[in-house]
């Protein structure tokens, strides 16, 4: 009985050692393992998700008046409609003209978006979105709240606006003061409307 108890001991002691140096030897082969820098595999986000991050970073070039950036989310046969009563804007480069006249007015343009929506429907979405935009103009405070509705249509991986519907609201009560049409100067639309 105390040769099995002798040999169970030496058994289990040498069971030890070989785990040790077992681990050990593991532990030193993966200390100098470089790391796996294999980056993972893009999971594309759902179609509304992507939309909404591209309204992002189109008004983000709007506000820094980054035409380039702007346009890579706008088709070159855009629609544009105001809630001006002016007639719409058929074409990219014909909406550019206007939005670099209006821009040149303002300084220090902020653009917040709130309580977007992004319907889809196949390779068409609609997203619709409320704004409030604030600047400087001739040296005053300036600010104006407004809607937007855009239509956009996939084309390969991306979606492009291939219309703009943006509206200012009448109700000004909850915002900054819009400058009235009297108080424009003529080089100005009366209520500029940015278009975001």
């Amino acid at each position: 009985m105390r040769n099995a108890w002798l040999w169970m001991t030496r058994a289990l002691a040498g069971a030890a050692l070989v785990l040790m140096v077992t681990s050990g030897a593991t532990a030193q082969k993966n200390k100098n393992k470089k790391p796996d820098n294999t980056p993972l595999p893009s999971v594309p986000l759902p179609a509304a998700d992507q939309i909404d991050h591209d309204i992002g970073e189109m008004l983000g070039a709007f506000q820094a008046g980054n035409i380039e950036a702007m346009h890579k989310y706008y088709s070159d046969n855009a629609t544009f409609v105001s809630g001006s009563y002016q007639p719409p804007i058929i074409g990219w480069a014909n909406y550019v003209a206007g939005y670099q006249q209006q821009r040149a007015a303002f300084q220090g343009i902020q653009l917040i978006r709130r309580n977007t929506d992004v319907l889809v429907y196949g390779d068409m979405a609609v997203a619709m979105y409320q704004w409030e935009f604030s600047s400087v103009f001739n040296g005053k405070p300036y600010g104006i709240r407004g809607q937007t509705t855009l239509v956009l249509k996939k084309t390969a991986d991306d979606w492009q606006i291939v219309h703009n519907h943006t509206s200012q609201l009448c109700d000004s009560a909850a915002g900054p003061q819009a400058i009235t049409p009297q108080q424009a100067p003529a080089s100005v639309p009366a209520q500029p409307q940015p278009k975001p």
